[in-house]
């Protein structure tokens, strides 16, 4: 809302994006956002178009009817499209590790609703991979050759790979990004901090098995190479000031 104020104000629409994207530079989400906005003849319309196809997102209701029966997933943290799914799966037993110190809470959520969850340490992420039928990782933002998820997933989805296990990237509407917009997000991340140091870190399109998003569940992760939004050339200027 605030953003559609700017629509017929280019330079003050520009400006706030970057200003958006420097507060969150890993919201893949608001990439597609600002990225689609600016290249947009209007931007306005364009603005409600995104806003629409974020709120009326398939993607949790596509993972629901996707996950095996009685399945034991691995989550870390507190992930939203994944937890809007498996809330509704009794059936489902979840192994959440606390990363960022998220999971204990994730879990209490998923207790209240009667569903059987379980908190892990960090240092249990391997065993409870192990333990998993299925890891379930939900990506921030994506692009070619990887998603971007909460520290520690990288670590997950290499377990998982080494044991044979699926590994499902969970990717929302409009977190997919094309290569140039995803090379400036992932250079501002290297930018900010050691990389033991982030929240978020890169798992490679290699340890992943599928990927969920609006279109349903696909084996393979051909899908991250298909971007929701322009590389608006506006956004690259951003990252190499």
């Amino acid at each position: 809302m605030a953003l559609r104020g700017l629509r017929g104000d280019p330079t003050g629409l520009l400006v706030s994006c970057r200003r958006i994207l420097e507060r969150h530079p890993t919201s893949g989400a608001l990439w597609a956002l600002a990225a689609r906005t600016l290249t947009a003849t209007d931007p306005g319309q364009e603005l409600g178009l995104f806003a629409r196809q974020v709120d009326e997102d398939p993607t949790p209701e596509l993972l629901y009817d996707a996950i095996p029966q009685d399945a034991t997933v691995c989550v870390l943290g507190w992930p939203d499209l994944v937890g809007e799914a498996i809330l509704r799966r009794g059936d489902v037993c979840v192994l959440a590790v606390d990363m960022l110190g998220e999971g204990s809470g994730f879990v209490q959520r998923l207790r209240r609703a009667d569903v059987d969850a379980g908190v892990v340490a960090p240092a249990g992420l391997g065993a409870a991979v192990g333990a998993a039928d299925l890891v379930l990782l939900e990506a921030s933002a994506a692009g070619p050759g990887g998603i971007l998820a909460v520290a520690g997933s990288r670590a997950a989805a290499a377990v998982a790979y080494c044991s044979e296990l699926p590994v499902w990237a969970v990717v929302g509407q409009g977190r997919r990004l094309p290569g140039p917009l995803w090379s400036a997000l992932l250079n501002r991340l290297e930018r900010s901090a050691d990389p033991w140091e982030l929240d978020d870190e890169v798992v490679p399109a290699g340890t992943i098995s599928h990927v969920v998003g609006p279109d349903g569940l696909r084996p393979g992760t051909a899908d991250l190479d298909v971007p929701e939004c322009p590389a608006a050339p506006e956004l690259l200027k951003l990252v190499s000031r």
